[in-house]
């Protein structure tokens, strides 16, 4: 938002350096981010004097030119030569003198130089209008009142506007600093601190009054929840034509092209109260004004010249045959004002800031106005815009007013009534501020103090402060005023130390965190807002079990997300479209959903695999990532947290290609697997994606609060083999549980170094290798002993697992 300095002037009389200025507004919470100069014409003509052309003859080596001998005050007469036709003895000039910076019709800056002309020496410009960027005339100089005295700055004669404009990010809940009456509202509450007695200086609208009744439309509001004011009134009688100067450079200033005296009026009001008009070609409008929902099918035809088509929930402003705009949002082309226009219809109103937001966002817009009124703009300064809006279109267009003002407003809105408990201020605050500073404060933000007592304040809450409906929010505004810097701090720092379990949730997060960061994992952070199309994806996510958004900002952020897979392949394909397709990523999210029995949140950790196992190397080949490559790390990651005991089961879901579940205590702890093709295309992805799933809260569950340490052993561990044949569907997971039945004290561990599935086997079979490491941490193990233990391991895995000992 920019915010005019001169224009601020106009309610506050100060003389601030702007960066004094800046620096308040930013203490306030009013974000200055830059300040830009303004000059009404680029360049403010410096160096551009009022100059006597004191003789003028023609050039002997040119017809169209003329050496000319000008007084611009100086000690000698200046000899210019000039071009133009209509350049005499006895003119007054403008003379941009050697030296000057001009700009040209395309923003160029050019310099006036000493220089000769066909022989002739020049020692300057007598200038054109378009060359002053005054006008687009070219066809000569420019002649000036013979008032000016020679030597005057031509900033003087055309009244040449200097201004400094703050450059202000405002936050959304500020809707009371939407325009320049707010911002110096604030200014002033921070200066009064200063002992800089201010008076806020608003404009009069005393002078309002209905010069003739001649022509009155009537107005019809069908909701009033959806329009809680609507006034309007006619003006007669105007004429369309450029806004005279002080308007247009106060819209300039601040970004906004002057287009003419009767838009530049509504623009000017919005700007300077925050309170959006609209003004219509009265000879347009049929019957009366109807304010009411738009009708099914019904179109209307911007003023950006788009025929939209209008939703049943968006609000129009309609005559008797058809909607004349988009209330709130943008006016339609076949009301609005033009060159012909001699009548006006003007209203100013209050609508629903909810149901101006859902219009903007269906219909794609976002308008000066919608930005007002969708955050709430004060509902009792509408009558007084409205006057002062007519009383300025009088003053630039001429006319008369027609009718009386209508403003219906059936329903006030009230004021709201907060105590404000000292002790709880100052407890927040972590000072005692002076009671009477507080009071002072608060009437310098129109909140009327009704009562006092030493508990409190009982305060009255203006209703355009819709940021400010709690207690706690009168506090901030105490302590934003009156100042962050200026609070006191202790150079002491007293802090408790907090105890924390090696099962408290953050806890396991962090080491699980770091567990995967040091496996070269990086963490991710994905919006929970996701497209609703998803649940398409996948028959696990049911459309009905949708969290939706009631107002999204766009249907690509419609619902809450149901699962983390979605989002996580969101980022997997935009680092693959940016060619980092080597990915190991995680994140820790929740999903949402709404169940018959209420809305129900669940923290998941997600784990995302694809592309290369390493980074290419002269010494080394590269691999892609495998399913198992992703079982190992989330084992690895269990075994970190003390999780033991799992049981591995075959997943099938439309999600996953191949997968199993982990499952511990008979909930399923971990999803993982490949995710399947089809999912992967829908985001664009042609490499393979490996994705875990894991139960953050089965996790945080299962974490075992023991720490075991164990002593090396003293005693040599015994490695023995055994090659065996297996059925095709035997899993490693079955072998490795039955082994583990058979011995469980001195077995040790299992694995699996090789796996041959061929034709030289019988149909229906494969071959497994097994590595079995057997200790005893009080003994050296004996031949008997160890045979005797792989005997009962062979007995078992050929009872339960259809083993044979491969010869």
């Amino acid at each position: 938002m920019k915010i005019s300095y001169n224009w601020l002037k106009q309610y506050l009389k100060i003389d601030l350096p702007s960066t004094e200025i800046a620096d308040i507004l930013t203490d306030l919470g009013l974000e200055v981010e830059a300040i830009e100069t303004y000059q009404s014409v680029k360049g403010g003509l410096q160096g551009v004097v009022v100059g006597e052309v004191v003789h003028c003859e023609k050039h002997p080596d040119a017809d169209r030119l003329s050496i000319t001998k000008v007084n611009i005050g100086a000690t000698e007469l200046l000899p210019i030569v000039c071009g133009a036709p209509n350049v005499a003895a006895g003119q007054k000039v403008a003379v941009a003198t050697i030296g000057t910076t001009l700009f040209d019709g395309e923003g160029k800056p050019f310099e006036i130089k000493k220089g000769k002309i066909r022989g002739q020496e020049s020692h300057g410009m007598i200038c054109a209008e378009d060359e002053l960027g005054l006008g687009a005339s070219h066809d000569g100089i420019m002649v000036l009142d013979a008032k000016w005295a020679v030597g005057t700055p031509c900033a003087e004669v055309f009244q040449i506007e200097n201004d400094e404009v703050f450059e202000i990010g405002l936050t959304p809940n500020r809707a009371d600093a939407m325009s320049h009456l707010g911002v110096a509202r604030d200014l002033r509450a921070r200066l009064l601190l200063k002992n800089n007695n201010l008076e806020l200086i608003s404009p009069s609208a005393s002078t309002f009054r209905v010069d003739k009744r001649t022509l009155k439309i009537d107005i019809a509001v069908q909701d009033d929840k959806l329009v809680p004011r609507y006034c309007g009134l006619t003006i007669s009688g105007i004429t369309v034509k450029p806004s005279p100067a002080w308007l247009q450079n106060r819209l300039s200033a601040i970004g906004i092209s002057p287009k003419n005296n009767i838009v530049d009026v509504t623009n000017y009001i919005l700007h300077a109260f925050g309170q959006p008009l609209h003004a219509f070609d009265a000879s347009k409008i049929h019957g009366k004004i109807v304010v009411r929902k738009a009708k099914a099918k019904e179109t209307i035809i911007t003023l950006d010249d788009l025929e939209r088509k209008l939703h049943e929930d968006d609000l129009v402003i309609a005559d008797d045959k058809n909607a004349l705009c988009i209330a709130g949002v943008l006016g339609g082309k076949d009301s609005g004002v033009n060159a012909e226009t001699t009548t006006l219809f003007l209203e100013s109103a209050y609508f629903n800031p909810v149901s101006i937001r859902k219009t903007a966002k269906r219909q794609a817009l976002s308008t000066d106005a919608s930005f007002r009124f969708e955050r709430g703009i004060d509902p009792n300064i509408t009558e007084y815009a409205l006057k002062r809006a007519a009383l300025l279109i009088k003053e630039v267009a001429g006319g008369e007013i027609t009718s009386d003002l209508i403003d219906l407003y059936p329903k006030k809105i009230e004021d709201f009534s907060v105590f404000l408990n000292f002790e709880k201020t100052f407890r927040l605050i972590g000072q005692e501020l002076p009671k009477e500073a507080i009071k002072n404060i608060l009437a310098s933000l129109d909140i009327k103090v009704n009562s006092m007592s030493d508990a409190g304040l009982g305060l009255t809450i203006p209703s355009y402060r819709v940021d400010v409906q709690r207690e706690v929010d009168v506090i901030e505004e105490i302590l934003r005023v009156y100042g962050y810097n200026a609070i006191q701090f202790s150079k002491k720092v007293h802090a408790t130390m907090s105890r924390i379990g090696r099962t408290d949730e953050h806890h396991i997060q962090q080491i699980t965190a770091n567990q995967l960061t040091a496996l070269g994992f990086n963490e991710m952070m994905n919006n929970s807002l996701t497209s609703p199309q998803y649940a398409a994806l996948s028959s696990l996510l049911k459309p009905e079990n949708q969290v939706t958004i009631l107002n999204p900002l766009s249907q690509d952020l419609a619902a809450m997300r149901q699962s983390l897979l979605f989002s996580g392949l969101e980022a997997v394909a935009f680092n693959c479209n940016r060619k980092n397709q080597d990915l190991q990523l995680f994140e820790f999210g929740k999903t949402y959903h709404k169940l018959l029995s209420g809305y129900e949140e669940n923290k998941h950790l997600s784990l995302f695999l694809t592309g290369q196992q390493s980074a290419e190397h002269w010494n080394r080949t590269s691999e892609e990532v495998t399913f198992f490559q992703l079982k190992g790390i989330v084992m690895t990651l269990f075994e970190r947290l003390g999780i033991t005991k799992l049981e591995t089961k075959p997943l099938t879901t439309d999600v996953f290609s191949e997968g199993i579940a982990l499952v511990y205590n008979n909930d399923v702890i971990a999803e993982l697997g490949v995710v399947k093709k089809k999912i992967a295309k829908a985001f664009d992805i042609k490499q393979e994606v490996l994705y875990a799933d894991l139960n953050w809260s089965a996790m945080a569950k299962a974490v075992s609060p023991k720490i075991r340490i164990v002593e090396p052993s003293k005693f040599p561990e015994v490695r023995r083999d055994l090659a065996l044949l297996i059925p095709a569907n035997m899993t490693f997971e079955t072998l490795y549980q039955n082994a583990r039945m058979a011995e469980k004290s001195l077995l040790q561990d299992i694995t699996l170094f090789d796996v041959y599935e061929g034709d030289k086997l019988p149909e229906g079979s494969k071959s497994y290798a097994l590595r079995f490491t057997l200790q005893d941490p009080q003994k050296t193990l004996t031949d008997v002993q160890i045979e005797k233990i792989m005997g009962k391991i062979q007995k078992q895995l050929e009872t339960n697992c259809e083993a044979q000992l491969r010869s």
